[in-house]
């Protein structure tokens, strides 16, 4: 099981699971002029309320979480562990409902002392826990901000833009460039080195003769004038290496078998790993195993 598969909707399910089961030892009635010490009986107590509302709700928990930590999705009946728990926190939800409406159940009648008898804090509680669990589970795979990652992976440290150069790097706009061949820290030409005084005002410029001097020889211009656009060449298929990148945007991820139907999701916030390049495309790998190609390349930052 991969954790790290988890959503933010499943975070939300989850602590409303939680909430739920405080909200299980709590009154289940609400008893107009019993006194503080009465002994009301929590959720426990009934069975109705137990199976169709707490442990509904917290085996639809378990579903979910287990169907989305598995690396491969199980169906049981034709229908997946997911859709099944998704089904049971509905249902939970629903009878928490009605058991709201009607917390006397079959005692409700005539009885004079049915009347006085509501909801507790045990059974609205629930009510609250139920509802919010049904719709983080219902709305999670639709809802772009509840689909990111629970748990992020670790930031590499400073991420770049595909493609670019660190800062203060060589050719990076802004960065005091060095001649070819030259040394760092070296002067370059036409530049007064460490402890020599610059030209004085309407002197000599550098590079012109002295009188009395031979007129100096032009320099050579070099063979290699071009590093900075071979350095911006692509490298070659051969010599790529896996990195880490993330995508501004969710990019569906496509089979590596041409297949138009997305097979997963990249969400924004989580680092992906790219394993292989195919052209303009990226064979990545998600944290749950799966791999498939990214398309759509533009944008993304690379760890």
């Amino acid at each position: 099981m991969n954790i790290r598969s988890l959503t933010r909707g499943d975070g939300v399910v989850i602590g409303a699971a939680v909430l739920l089961f405080i909200a299980s030892f709590l009154d289940i009635y609400s008893i107009d002029g019993a006194p503080d010490d009465a002994d009301i009986p929590s959720l426990w107590g009934s069975g109705a309320v137990v199976l169709g509302v707490v442990l509904a709700g917290i085996i639809g928990t378990a579903l979910v979480i287990v169907a989305r930590a598995l690396p491969q999705p199980k169906k049981v009946a034709g229908l997946e562990l997911g859709q099944f728990g998704v089904a049971f926190t509905v249902f939970a939800a629903w009878s928490a409902l009605g058991n709201i409406f009607d917390p006397a159940g079959a005692f409700d009648g005539e009885g004079a002392f049915t009347n006085e008898i509501g909801a507790g804090t045990g059974l609205i509680l629930a009510l609250v826990a139920t509802l919010i669990m049904a719709a983080a589970a219902v709305a999670t795979p639709l809802v772009p901000a509840l689909k990111g990652s629970l748990i992020p992976a670790a930031r590499p440290a400073a991420p770049q833009p595909y493609g670019g150069q660190p800062q203060g790097g060589y050719g990076y706009p802004g960065a005091q460039q060095q001649p070819y061949g030259g040394q760092p820290g070296q002067p370059g030409p036409g530049q007064p080195g460490p402890g020599q005084p610059g030209q004085s005002f309407g002197g000599p410029q550098p590079g012109q003769p002295q009188p009395g001097q031979p007129q100096p020889q032009a320099p050579q211009a070099p063979q290699a004038a071009q590093p900075q656009q071979a350095q911006a060449q692509p490298a070659p298929a051969g010599d790529f290496s896996p990195f880490w990148f993330a995508v501004p945007v969710p990019r569906p991820l496509f089979a590596e078998d041409g297949s138009p139907t997305p097979i997963a999701e990249l969400a924004p916030g989580t680092w992906y790993l790219a394993v292989e390049q195919r052209g303009a495309n990226l064979v990545a790998q998600t944290q749950d195993g799966r791999r498939g190609v990214l398309q759509d390349t533009s944008g993304i930052q690379r760890g």
